[in-house]
């Protein structure tokens, strides 16, 4: 289900509300480690450009 996930952001990473549409989802999908591992892969790829939304997201998580 992660690289899934990680798939899908990545296509979608180009709009900031689809991107955040798709984490939404992916974070209430995945259970313990995987989620830990998602948020570590994100701020790795993505922190530069949706630093904003992965704090959002990641602070309920």
């Amino acid at each position: 289900m992660l690289n899934y996930v990680k798939i899908v952001l990545t296509k979608v990473s180009f709009s900031a509300l689809l991107f955040e549409k798709e984490l939404r989802k992916a974070i209430n999908m995945m259970i313990g480690e995987e989620l830990n591992e998602l948020r570590n892969w994100c701020y790795t790829k993505f922190g530069s450009e949706h630093e904003d939304i992965l704090n959002r997201c990641f602070v309920v998580a």
